[in-house]
């Protein structure tokens, strides 16, 4: 069928491409309805009712007036529909229906230890933001799974002001760009794709610097996106989105594809690396000298 002048080619495609176009021109909807689920501690509330929960009982425990609850209701009708949350029926008599948790919700829990709340918070603009600086999380884990294994948090002297060490871990004041202490291995979570090339340069010729003070030469661990338009269409939608982020709101980062990260490992004269997908969109990378 050729084309007509506005690209429709069938009765069918017009309507379809309004809902494309109000989709995502209502996007923004979807950001709010889960901002306000998050605040009103709506997946905390389920959980701890311990079964599916009736919209009554939901209201009732939000100590929100009866006026409210068709308001509640078109807002958790929303969030099934983005499976947040799901139907369940409660009363096979009354065909009553209740909510639950769905994998998406758990993550919304305030003690899930995968919680995406404060990264929420942080896109959301809440004060609660400042969670997700979370001051050396990592190495907590790491010093605490391996007490043999000595672990030393590098960041500004305001983030680790009054962070408290142990007899394997230690936090120490600095700036990554001009020293990084050195070590058999140098670990970096999220931080190369904050910044443009020239930076991650930097960064990275400080680290090559840190790991080859050492009689055996060590390697630098890297915990990021690797950029793959080859995975299915919702994680490298996602993936897509983080990108813009980082053009929006740091103005300068960018997320990489495997050329980009091999060019900049070249350019500060690493001689290897491997990529190994790790955990959803982020990727583990290991480069050595």
């Amino acid at each position: 069928m050729a084309l007509s002048s506005n690209g429709i080619q069938s009765t069918q495609e017009l309507p379809d491409a309004h809902s494309h176009v109000w989709n995502h021109l209502f996007n923004f909807i979807n950001s709010m309805s889960l901002k306000c689920v998050i605040q009103l501690g709506i997946p905390d509330i389920i959980l701890k009712h311990g079964k599916p929960i009736t919209l009554s009982e939901l209201t009732h425990s939000l100590r929100l007036n009866e006026a409210k609850s068709l308001s509640l209701e078109r807002l958790m009708r929303s969030m099934v529909h983005s499976k947040f949350f799901i139907n369940v029926k409660v009363s096979q008599v009354e065909e009553t229906e209740g909510y639950w948790l769905t994998p998406a919700s758990h993550l919304l829990l305030r003690d899930e230890p995968w919680s995406s709340r404060p990264f929420a918070f942080l896109l959301l603009d809440r004060p609660e933001a400042e969670l997700f600086l979370q001051r050396g999380t990592v190495a907590k884990a790491i010093a605490d799974a391996f007490p043999g294994l000595k672990c030393v948090v590098l960041d500004l002297p305001h983030v680790v002001a009054g962070c408290e060490g142990t007899e394997n871990l230690t936090f120490v004041a600095g700036d990554m760009f001009e020293y990084i202490p050195p070590a058999d291995a140098v670990f970096m979570k999220w931080i190369l794709h904050d910044w443009p090339d020239e930076k991650c340069i930097k960064i990275l010729e400080k680290c090559r610097q840190a790991i080859s003070n050492k009689d055996k030469e060590g390697k630098v661990i890297i915990v990021d996106l690797v950029v793959d338009f080859k995975k299915e269409h919702k994680a490298i939608e996602t993936q897509l989105f983080f990108d813009m982020i980082m053009m929006f709101n740091l103005n300068s980062g960018r997320e990489r594809i495997v050329k980009d990260w091999a060019e900049l490992f070249a350019a500060t004269g690493f001689t290897s690396y491997k990529i190994t997908p790790l955990f959803g969109l982020r990727s583990l990378i290991e480069i050595f000298p």
